[in-house]
């Protein structure tokens, strides 16, 4: 019993480390504003905005998926993360589905979720899509090397992914903890840390997919 014990508490302790590497990542806020609306947001306002960019994955089907292409016209959120994952990542996509699923069907289709694997060993396609499908089956799974996946997160202003090994012989993902989101007008202008609550998001989600954005 005691043992055990151990084990769970340095397991915490992992978990509670990666927590301070990966969700306390300062973002400044800055002075640009939507055209329209209120001038505030419940995410955090990038200091500069990050274009979208072209790089292809392979998708739960096991077939490539263009990033561009397959989001063109859409308000996208992208998530790195893996589906072993405690805490973070089941509670952004249980917060993102659980409000999407109220939304009207022509509000629902202007967005598209993508979920960017940190784990390739553990995540099969099958995994990923078993998982995702327990949120919301319309959300997209994406997979690659662990360099392709850091590659393209760093092109996102996140910090690589990072594996930690545990007593037990399992190991965990440090990963970013915050879902980018990009606008119609192909560029990210808003952070969403862990943390984000189910009102934040359907403050905010009905208004990306309307407003404009003043540089």
């Amino acid at each position: 019993m005691r043992q055990s014990r151990l084990s769970r508490n340095r397991w915490q302790r992992a978990i509670g480390a990666l927590a301070l590497v990966f969700v306390s990542g300062p973002i400044a806020a800055c002075e640009r504003r939507p055209q329209n609306g209120p001038d505030e947001y419940r995410g955090r306002v990038l200091p500069e905005p990050i274009e979208k960019f072209d790089f292809t994955l392979d998708d739960t089907e096991g077939q490539p998926f263009n990033f561009i292409e397959e989001t063109e016209g859409r308000v996208t959120l992208v998530f790195f993360g893996y589906t072993n994952c405690p805490d973070v990542c089941p509670i952004h996509m249980a917060n993102i589905a659980a409000v999407m699923r109220d939304f009207p069907f022509d509000l629902k289709q202007q967005f598209r979720v993508v979920f960017i694997s940190t784990d390739p060993e553990r995540d099969t396609p099958e995994r990923i899509r078993e998982w995702l499908d327990n949120f919301d089956p319309s959300f997209l799974g994406l997979r690659g090397s662990v360099e392709e996946v850091n590659d393209i997160a760093a092109r996102m202003g996140v910090p690589p992914a990072q594996r930690v090994e545990v007593e037990t012989g399992d190991y965990l993902v440090g990963h970013s903890a915050s879902v980018i989101a990009f606008t119609r007008d192909d560029m990210a202008h808003l952070m969403y840390p862990f943390g984000t609550r189910q009102a934040d998001w359907a403050h905010d989600l009905p208004r990306l997919a309307t407003e404009t954005w003043d540089e």
